[in-house]
């Protein structure tokens, strides 16, 4: 197969234009003139709001005019990031796609099918003049991936249809009906640096090569967390060793993400060198056997470094000290047999940073109960202010919580079923949706997500299973012509004028 045999056609050609034009997390100026041109140059209703938030109506094709209006909604910016030895300019250079067997991937960054297929399906039906529909509102949202800000600024009025279809889901044949509401929080820790002591001995180590992925929808898949490794090797190093000393320590890049590589920079007795490098060996190759299933390429590097100002080491001891406390990972399962066994509640330490004079720690946590959200987010916040650091937490955004009676989830279900000959699973998802957002902006929203196979998202890896964007293309198709008809049409547009 070659991307020229790629079904659906037009789909996949979309994808194509779409990954011409840079599109980072609040730098999507390019992506939404594009997507005003697409609507404007087929004569269709075009509006931004002041977010920056597209939205393209499309008539009904003849017969379905009495149908209810559906919203199809994906989101328009996606994660960059890139192997460590990649060069790539994720402002101006094109996203180079490979085809895999049946994967289409990426030359050593993410691929954007992470929501671009989403956009790439909106904007293939808007091109098509012989699908038939009912009445579609086409939206696209910007900043999904760095806090859901485009879902948070868009006001009440500006969508107006009755059921929404989310296209940025990554399991085919799921149908989603839930999701997490989420917060991050951040610990600070302030100090000065000192002159290191006499006889010390700088290292510097360095681990790559985790499989990293999405910290809500992979949460539950034992993967190892760069950050919490190094932090285990200091905590124990430091606890070995008298004089042990820190002068750096960063890993990971984006709120969202499991971190998959990282690398501190300590000072030990010159005398000791070679005790801290055999220790390093065999915590290597103890980790790599406790995750020798998730994590298979794990790499591990020590070497000499050049001196440099160390971090007080009451800090560094305090901070060392909280990175084995905290919690990560799964807290709590859902207690809903309706959700079958979904994560409840995570937490996910996502990124440290070292400056002059601070270390800045990033995490994010996720929860279908937002009292246990804030729970988590408190557990998180105390741990590092036991330690001496200043926390807090964002006010983050709101749970999907399932409706109990849905006329859109029945459709969508019984699409699949008559197109597949199976029943698909109707679930929730542990990572954060837009439609938390929608459903306390718009209450009345009918909603559900699907969407075509991806793994890895977030990451490199990231890879887009080529034969279900075909399948979700067909039953997507069904499902339009399946929408059920208004039954007083006149009085709803009154009711929302």
């Amino acid at each position: 197969m070659n991307k020229t045999e790629l079904k659906p056609a037009a789909v996949f050609e979309q994808f194509a234009k779409i990954n011409e034009i840079p599109r980072p997390s609040k730098r999507e100026e390019k992506m939404i003139e594009y997507l005003k041109s697409c609507g404007e140059s087929h004569g269709l209703e075009t509006k931004v709001d002041e977010t920056g938030n597209v939205l393209i109506r499309k008539p009904a094709t003849p017969g379905y005019e009495n149908r209810r209006t559906v919203i199809l909604q994906s989101h328009m910016d996606m994660v960059c990031d890139k192997l460590v030895d990649v060069q790539f300019d994720f402002d101006n250079d094109p996203i180079r796609t490979v085809v895999d067997g049946e994967w289409l991937t990426a030359e050593g960054t993410t691929l954007g099918a992470d929501d671009g297929i989403g956009c790439a399906i909106e904007l293939a039906l808007l091109d098509s003049n012989d699908i038939e529909h009912g009445p579609l509102e086409c939206v696209f949202t910007r900043d999904e991936e760095t806090g859901l800000s485009g879902a948070e600024g868009m006001k009440s009025d500006f969508m107006q249809g009755d059921y929404l279809i989310n296209l940025d889901s990554e399991d085919e044949g799921e149908i989603f009906v839930s999701c997490a509401g989420g917060r991050n929080t951040t610990a600070r820790f302030s100090f000065s640096r000192q002159q290191p002591a006499d006889g010390k001995f700088f290292l510097r180590a360095q681990l790559k090569g985790l499989t990293g992925g999405h910290s809500g929808d992979d949460i539950n898949k034992k993967r190892a967390n760069a950050i919490k490794l190094l932090g285990r090797f200091l905590y124990q190093t430091m606890k070995r060793y008298d004089g042990f000393q820190l002068a750096q320590f960063h890993s990971g890049k984006l709120h969202n993400a499991i971190p998959r590589d990282g690398s501190f920079v300590i000072a030990v007795p010159h005398d000791l060198k070679e005790n801290v490098k055999a220790d390093w060996n065999v915590f290597a190759a103890q980790v790599e056997d406790e995750f020798h299933v998730t994590d298979t390429q794990m790499v591990w590097s020590m070497e000499s470094a050049e001196p440099e100002p160390v971090i007080d080491p009451q800090v560094a001891c305090r901070f060392i000290t909280a990175l084995q406390a905290v919690d990560n990972g799964i807290y709590a399962i859902c207690q809903d047999e309706a959700l079958g066994g979904m994560v409840e509640t995570s937490s996910n330490i996502a990124s440290i940073h070292t400056e002059e004079d601070t270390i800045s720690i990033l995490s994010s946590q996720r929860s279908n109960v937002m009292s246990n959200l804030d729970n988590m987010c408190a557990t998180i916040r105390a741990t590092f202010e036991l330690a001496g650091a200043e926390a807090w937490s964002s006010d983050g955004y709101p749970a999907w919580k399932m409706r109990s009676q849905s006329a859109l989830r029945d459709t969508v279900v019984s699409c699949y079923k008559e197109l597949f000959g199976k029943e698909p699973i109707v679930r929730g998802i542990h990572a954060g949706l837009e439609c938390g957002l929608f459903s306390e902006r718009y209450p009345q929203l009918d909603m559900v997500s699907f969407g075509p196979t991806l793994r890895f998202v977030h990451t490199p890896q990231e890879r887009l299973l080529i034969p279900t964007v075909q399948m979700v293309w067909d039953h997507l198709l069904l499902v339009l012509k399946r929408i059920p008809c208004l039954e007083e049409r006149g009085e709803r547009r009154e009711e929302r004028d």
